[in-house]
């Protein structure tokens, strides 16, 4: 009888591990639905930002296999609280762009200690690598070191720079400030202002504004996003000062929307530098086929657009 009894409590328990381990793969496979939690910022951030949200819905929805649960934020402690949260609820996979660089090594332990995989994309954190599957990204320190190149190879008798930075701590900004800081450090640029207009169009203008008011001498406008280079553009316009190709200022901007590589070709502005945003397709493939890249971290090829060489084509072709 007491074997019996034991025997009986091994089956049972043998079946209970049977249902706790297939209980994921049920949700990932068997039931034909991938649990999906998104973390990324706004789309209202910038046209960037628009495109990137639109390429993730339009890999990442019910049609496609998933279910999907998405957060927006420009805050990195709404978007930790919010990971937490899709940990909770038992996601299959965490797809990250983050507000921030720090402050995501505990969440993501979390998440793999909880059997959920991660997925970084857009931008970097600064945690082990282990702690995530696979990054697909834009190289952004690259990014800011092709434009800065580029702005040298102006030869300009000197360089008077105001610089709009993007929200302070992002991987975006940090790369494509770093570049800039290596400038002024070493004396070979002025820094006329260095001010973050956290990507907003209308907080660039008031920089601009502000120093044109001052009466400080400038001739760079180095915008860290599309949408800030505009804000700088519209401020030198109300005040009768010329740039690009033929004025006095030359402006630079990222991100590359059709509408910028236009003021590009249109001679309004001098350099555009891309930043792509579409890397849900490649996410998407690593989840359904199981593969991963032979490094951690993929970087998006991009290239940039100037004035003097930009062509109609390659505005259709590049403009997001």
């Amino acid at each position: 009888m007491k074997k019996l009894f034991v025997a009986l409590l091994v089956l049972v328990a043998a079946a209970s591990f049977v249902f706790a381990g297939g209980a994921k793969e049920g949700a990932a496979s068997g039931s034909g639905t991938i649990k999906v939690g998104i973390v990324n910022n706004p789309p209202s951030e910038s046209g960037y930002r628009a495109a990137n949200v639109k390429d993730f819905e339009n890999t990442f929805n019910a049609a496609n296999g998933y279910d999907v649960k998405t957060y927006y934020s420009l805050k990195n402690d709404e978007q930790l609280n919010a990971a937490s949260q899709f940990i909770t609820d038992g996601v299959d996979y965490l797809l990250i762009s983050a507000a921030a660089t720090d402050g995501w090594e505990a969440t993501l332990k979390s998440a793999k200690d909880n059997g959920i995989q991660v997925f970084l994309f857009d931008r970097l954190m600064n945690v082990p690598e282990d702690l995530y599957e696979a990054a697909i990204v834009s190289d952004m320190p690259k990014e800011g070191e092709t434009a800065v190149a580029w702005l040298k190879a102006q030869n300009l008798p000197e360089y008077n720079v105001i610089h709009i930075q993007g929200a302070m701590g992002s991987d975006a900004q940090l790369g494509r400030t770093g570049a800039m800081d290596k400038e002024f450090a070493a004396g070979t640029m002025n820094k006329v202002v260095q001010q973050t207009a956290t990507w907003d169009e209308a907080e660039a203008k008031k920089i601009v504004e502000s120093v044109i008011n001052s009466g400080e001498d400038f001739n760079v406008i180095y915008a860290e996003n599309d949408g800030m280079a505009k804000g700088a553009v519209a401020a030198l316009d109300e005040a009768g000062i010329t740039h690009g190709k033929d004025g006095k200022v030359i402006v630079m901007g990222f991100d590359c929307n059709k509408w910028a590589l236009e003021e590009v070709l249109n001679g309004n502005w001098n350099y555009d530098g891309q930043c792509s945003p579409f890397q849900a397709t490649q996410i998407d493939e690593w989840i359904k086929t199981g593969s991963r890249p032979s490094t951690k971290i993929v970087y998006n090829p991009e290239r940039y657009f100037d004035a003097a060489t930009i062509t109609a084509e390659e505005v259709e072709q590049f403009g997001i």
